[in-house]
Formats: C-alpha cells, structure tokens, sequence
C-alpha cells in the first residue's frame, strides 16, 4: 500500500467521522471545508511524513506521534500547533517550515481532522488495514523505567500481577496502563477511580465528593447519598481542592517518549 493511499484513506475516514462526533473535545471540533484538509493533507505528505509517519504516528526519522500529542490534542484553533510548524523546535531537531499562514492554517485542520477521526486519544482512524503488532519494545529497557518512574506508585508482584492476563490484548494493556484505567470509553466512569473534590464556600461546612464537573465558572459533586451539588465559581470562591488519583499518569503523558512507552508495553506483556 503507498503512502499516498494511506494518507488519502485517512482523510476519508476523517471526513466519515465528522458525521459522528467523538467523546473527546479534539472529536467534536468543526471541521474545516474539505478542500483546506486536503490542501492540508497533501502539505502533511511533503513536509511531515518523513518524522510523523504516514499515519502522524510516527515516522522513520523518529517524529512524536501526533495523535496522542498533548500540544496537538490541546489546541483550539492553530494557536499551539502553527508555532510550531512555523518556527520549528530545533532542541528537538525540527527544522522551521517557511509556509503561509494559510498553509500552516490548512495542515492544522488536516490535523484536527486526524484526531477527529481517532476512536480514541492516540490511536489510528479507522482503516481496512490489519493493526500493527504493538510489542516491538525492549522489555528489559522497560522494566529499567518501571523501576525508576513507577516502581513508587505500583508493583510488579503486587498490583500489577497478572495484568497482561486482565487486558484482552496487548493494544489494550497499553491503553489501560497510559490512562492509569480511565480508558475514556463511554460507561466507564463507574470503573474509573474517582475524582473527589472538596468545595468550601464562604461561612459553610467543607462539602466533599466525587467531582461531576468543573469549570472557571461552576463546580458538581456528587454526594456520598446520591445527590448532586453544584456551585457557581468567581475566581478563588468558593475554595476547591481536587484530589485527583490519575495526576501521576495525566502528567506522564507530557514526558512519556514512544520509545519508553514501546519498552514498558514490551515489559507488562511479561506480567501473566
């Protein structure tokens, strides 16, 4: 299969999933006109395939995969991503692209059309192609970073015994350890461990329970009887502390390395 058949299947699979929105923000963005994503797709094709891969997971010259890039995932309209591809990150080894600025408009959008069509943060839009085999890392090199980033939190023979025998494959063993067991799927919310919040307004009793929702201007708990409160929020008031068990996998996300992420994979494989 070329590499221009890819790209092009891709896009289409992009354009198939604007017709059914996904859970995540990147998902239910408003698509750009198709013309500007396939403007953007062939500019992606010239420039970005040798380090991104084909598929922006990744290439031969070792480019971050863009599907499950926070900086990409992040961005709302080109104001994360076009930096970048204008001025390039050269501590990393990416050189400048001296496009137009409707040219770095269009390869935003064909990205955002990229995470539109992924079932899920990270991974491919749908394809007829058989998966990948994901165990292509060195398992001893992921024990070695076990031991040095996970070893404080988790167990091999403790919590984490038998793992790869829970996870129906092993595609699916990376996705549970990445998100820490909040796997994002729709009813999983029960499985995942809860985020509890504590909400203190002005001359009231301390209120704690699992967080519902929270943003700069209101907070949901629910409460330990089943109910459900919320507050309005004007900048500190009323005081909120979260206690979030998913803060040390949510901020691995921003240092995770594929190469550490293939190796771990390669290693909790092991644990049967």
């Amino acid at each position: 299969m070329t590499r221009s058949f890819i790209i092009w299947a891709l896009t289409l699979a992009a354009l198939a999933a604007q017709q059914n929105p996904g859970t995540f923000p990147a998902m239910q963005r408003k698509p750009a006109d198709p013309a500007t994503i396939a403007r953007g797709r062939a500019l992606f094709g010239v420039n970005c395939v040798a380090c991104h891969g084909a598929d922006a997971r990744g290439g031969q010259l070792n480019g971050p995969n863009l599907l499950r890039s926070q900086l990409v995932l992040a961005d709302r309209d080109g104001e994360k991503i076009a930096p970048v591809v204008r001025d390039g990150r050269p501590e990393r080894g990416m050189p400048p692209f001296p496009l137009g600025a409707a040219d770095v408009s269009a390869v935003v959008e064909f990205l955002h059309s990229l995470t539109a069509a992924s079932p899920g943060q990270g991974a491919p839009p749908p394809s007829e192609t058989p998966l990948p085999d994901i165990v292509v890392g060195d398992a001893v090199a992921g024990r070695q970073y076990f031991v040095a980033t996970c070893a404080a939190c988790h167990a091999a023979d403790g919590d984490l015994r038998g793992i790869a025998t829970r996870a129906r494959d092993a595609r699916a063993l990376q996705n549970l350890w990445v998100s820490g067991g909040a796997t994002g799927r729709r009813g999983a919310d029960d499985a995942a461990p809860a985020i509890i919040a504590t909400v203190t307004a002005e001359r009231a009793e301390p209120v704690r329970g699992r967080l519902i929702f929270i943003d700069d201007f209101e907070i949901k708990l629910r409460l330990d009887d089943g109910s459900v409160r919320s507050w309005g929020r004007a900048g500190s008031s009323p005081r909120v502390r979260v206690e979030d068990p998913l803060e040390g996998h949510k901020a691995l996300l921003s240092a995770l390395t594929d190469r550490d992420m293939r190796n771990l994979t390669a290693y909790l494989v092991t644990l049967k």
